[in-house]
């Protein structure tokens, strides 16, 4: 995982050399700091990164305007810093593809642990998909099957009414960890800290939005969801009929 490259995207120079400083004392070797939106596309589009750090508030083009764009060059993660707290500003970054938010003031250490639960999961998504393509062909392993779509665990694949959706890689988890614990509540600070690794800190919001995006492909209605269902005041489960059981392929 130390091997991971990084990016990170701030026009404050101090906090770029701090991070870079924290990173390189916790074993990370290949980091590379840019100080505006325009210079981290240009970057993305030379290099292949892990991860990326990226500022939400900066002069030009902010964060928020340029992960979209980021998006089309690379699949890696992306954790938001920011100054800006409400809710709003929080699901404005998940929406336009963000991964998680840390707010400023923020204590380092709490972003590398952050950064390194993405780059596990990242990198577990990068082995299943190279996995994946050997066995394209059979789709050996374990298949959770719902009946309208089927998650292949081992090649990483959501097959839905036959055809491969894309999923990113966290979806993929949340969607595979709900699978395999069907009909069963959880609470969103659970979930965050199964799949992500780390506690929520009283933030459900990245939850929510990436519950939303599992319902936007496997859901034939995603506003009225028949497999991923809130259970009021206790959490989401995931509805298994009882003709729809996982199976071994």
């Amino acid at each position: 995982m130390n091997h991971a490259s990084i990016l990170l995207v701030d026009d404050e120079l101090s906090i770029l050399e701090m991070m870079k400083t924290v990173l390189r004392k916790e074993g990370f070797a290949d980091i590379d700091t840019v100080r505006s939106a325009e210079e981290a596309l240009k970057a993305c589009a030379d290099k292949t990164y892990h991860l990326i750090v990226l500022d939400v508030m900066m002069p030009g083009r902010s964060g928020l305007e340029a992960a979209p764009f980021l998006r089309q060059l690379t699949d890696a993660p992306i954790l938001f810093l920011t100054a800006r707290t409400s809710d709003f500003d929080k699901l404005s970054g998940f929406a336009v593809g963000g991964d998680d938010y840390i707010t400023k003031p923020f204590n380092p250490m709490e972003v590398v642990a952050r950064i390194r639960s993405q780059l596990r999961r990242y990198m577990a998504s990068l082995r299943q998909s190279d996995q994946g393509e050997e066995r394209r062909g059979r789709r050996a392993g374990t298949v959770y099957d719902y009946g309208r779509f089927q998650v292949h665990e081992e090649a990483g694949e959501l097959i839905v009414n036959g055809q491969s959706v894309p999923c990113p890689a966290l979806v993929f988890q949340l969607l595979l960890y709900l699978c395999k614990h069907p009909n069963r509540i959880f609470g969103k600070s659970e979930l965050y800290q199964q799949v992500w690794g780390v506690d929520a800190l009283n933030d459900d919001n990245t939850v929510m939005v990436h519950i939303h995006r599992i319902r936007e492909r496997i859901e034939e209605d995603p506003s009225r969801p028949k497999f991923i269902v809130n259970v009021r005041g206790m959490g989401y489960k995931l509805v298994q009929r009882l003709d729809a059981e996982s199976r071994k392929a």
